[in-house]
């Protein structure tokens, strides 16, 4: 491949543009577990390799990549740094808010080639309906990436005069997304943790912010996007999904791979070398398996599924719980292969700077996430019986 074709593979492959990036990404591991950021240099280049816009509409100046594309980027980067990764994904999902505000609107607030958009997940806080907008204050947790924003966002239900709560389509109290320039929030730090250190996932405060009606969106319901491409036949808890999902799949092959390397050199003591135990290469040989068999699981979902997507109407229920039964079945597989691992490798996995200690750490850190959650099988499970959900995401 010459210097141009390899430039066009650069451009067109995602994971390509992943993998190099993934030298400096790990080099600058010790900084970031220790400061709790991303150094500014290497958040510069995750920026020119646009691995923040790969959920971004082209229309706004994204790269609207398949799903499948954009797990084997997420996974790539996560082999490297769990931390990153997380970032990165939380930032294209959502970037996904472009595809339902209006286009000038998102082409304004992505003009900006660093643009990072951050929120913390929706709690009890309520946005006052005003005129031209709203009017909102309260305090979010858990607002990964928000060290890197420069737009914030606030999930609020929406109180209109007279206290009432504005009703989403389901009949139900339905969350609204609110956007302003980061400058308008107050960040926290409270994010110390035993893993994903540097995904900066802090609190921040809004303090009676007013947000013109234009910043403001909705991402309970596929049906108002803007955009109608395959993509956006996916809802944004399905995307996102996927994102935990492949951070954890480049957590877990990143172990395994450490192990398969450590086992052709450690002979435990009284006994002969670990690559050369029956055991240990029955016991890789299903991890390998099982790892595998989860991650073609998920891509033949997603990959199906976008390939079928129509633009006059989003993904059905049925078709969603399929997304999030592969999500789920990943997140799951990657921790057990994690601690499959952690067990087999023995010592050597209990030193900071070991290739498994603090790979060991982000992974419990993000099996405590909410898309780790075991109850996922139960909602999907009540569909694939014959339940019929109000609304499935």
């Amino acid at each position: 491949m010459d210097r141009l074709e390899r430039a066009d593979h650069l451009l067109s492959d995602p994971a390509a543009r992943a993998r190099a990036l993934g030298p400096a990404i790990a080099a600058a591991g010790d900084e970031i577990e220790r400061t709790r950021r991303i150094p500014p240099a290497l958040l510069s280049a995750l920026h020119e390799a646009r691995l923040f816009r790969l959920l971004l509409p082209r229309s706004a100046g994204g790269d609207e990549v398949t799903p499948g594309q954009y797990l084997a980027a997420m996974e790539e980067v996560a082999r490297h740094d769990a931390s990153v990764a997380w970032n990165l994904f939380v930032g294209n999902s959502s970037a996904l808010v472009g595809a339902y505000i209006a286009l000038d609107i998102a082409r304004e607030i992505w003009r900006d080639p660093h643009t990072v958009v951050s929120w913390g997940p929706p709690n009890e806080a309520r946005a006052r309906a005003v005129s031209g907008g709203y009017r909102i204050t309260g305090r979010w947790d858990f607002a990964s990436g928000c060290r890197a924003a420069n737009w914030m966002g606030a999930h609020g239900l929406v109180e209109e005069e007279g206290g009432k709560l504005r009703l989403n389509r389901y009949g139900r109290p339905g969350q609204r997304i609110l956007l302003c320039p980061a400058e308008q929030a107050t960040l926290l730090d409270t994010w110390n943790t035993i893993g994903l250190r540097g995904t900066a996932s802090d609190s921040y405060t809004f303090d009676d912010v007013f947000i013109p009606e234009a910043y403001s969106s909705q991402r309970e319901d596929p049906e108002g996007r803007r955009e109608t491409g395959p993509l956006y036949s996916f809802t944004h808890a399905g995307l996102y999904a996927v994102g935990v999902a492949a951070v954890a799949f480049g957590i877990a092959r990143a172990m395994l791979d450490a192990l398969v390397d450590l086992a052709t050199r450690k002979a435990p003591r009284n006994l002969g070398r670990m690559a050369d135990s029956p055991t240990v290469q029955a016991d890789v040989a299903r991890a390998e398996a099982r790892l595998g068999a989860a991650r073609a699981y998920l891509l033949d979902i997603v990959g199906t599924l976008y390939e079928r997507a129509s633009p006059e109407a989003p993904m059905d229920i049925p078709d969603r719980a399929r997304v999030r039964l592969g999500c789920t079945h990943a997140i799951h597989t990657a921790i057990e292969t994690a601690d499959f691992v952690y067990k087999a490798c023995g010592v050597d996995g209990i030193f900071p700077g070991s290739p498994f200690e603090r790979r060991f750490r982000d992974m419990h850190t993000l099996s405590q996430q909410i898309q780790s959650r075991g109850a996922h099988y139960e909602a999907v499970g009540h569909i694939l019986l014959g339940g019929k959900p109000v609304v499935f995401l």
